[in-house]
């Protein structure tokens, strides 16, 4: 796994930040490391039924799937969610095995690569953002190096709750 202080291959911005993104998509794997079946699933936060490791690892894969795919590439938006429910993509995740999220959640992380080495970083997505703003691809890797930076959070409140596991 690339450690946040290991020394990047090179210092300019698309490097810094694809090694930051993927350092945080790799910390969400590892969150999810050797849980078992039955507490990949399981919800604990009574505020927040749908807050499982399933859940979360499945949310971070659609949430890189609108942000690359919808609003960067204008593409049909194809995620589970709906505006009846928003959170959709959290509540089917426990219909599937975890190790079945990861593994697609990675195959997908690497066409994002992909098409990330592909695009100038400065070239503006063809969706808007909620004020109607063309981000630019930079940004966007911005956005979700912090996005899946928090759920990891929430992954390591979860798997301590769940099996004692740290670190």
């Amino acid at each position: 796994m690339t450690g946040i202080d290991d020394t990047p291959p090179a210092w300019d911005d698309r490097t810094q930040l694809t090694t930051f993104l993927d350092y945080a998509r790799e910390t969400a794997r590892a969150k999810c490391a050797g849980v078992s079946p039955e507490n990949e699933r399981k919800a604990l936060l009574p505020g927040s039924p749908l807050m499982t490791m399933s859940g979360v690892i499945n949310h971070l894969r659609w949430v890189e799937n609108y942000w690359f795919e919808v609003v960067f590439l204008g593409e049909e938006d194809r995620s589970p969610m709906t505006d009846e429910d928003p959170d959709r993509e959290m509540r089917v995740a426990v219909g599937f095995p975890l190790t079945q999220l990861l593994e697609e959640y990675a195959e997908q992380s690497a066409r994002y690569r992909e098409l990330v080495a592909a695009h100038d970083l400065d070239e503006r997505a063809v969706g808007t953002i909620r004020d109607g703003l063309h981000v630019d691809l930079r940004w966007i890797l911005l956005h979700l190096t912090e996005e899946t930076a928090r759920h990891n959070g929430h992954l390591d409140i979860l798997r301590e709750m769940l099996d004692g596991t740290t670190g």
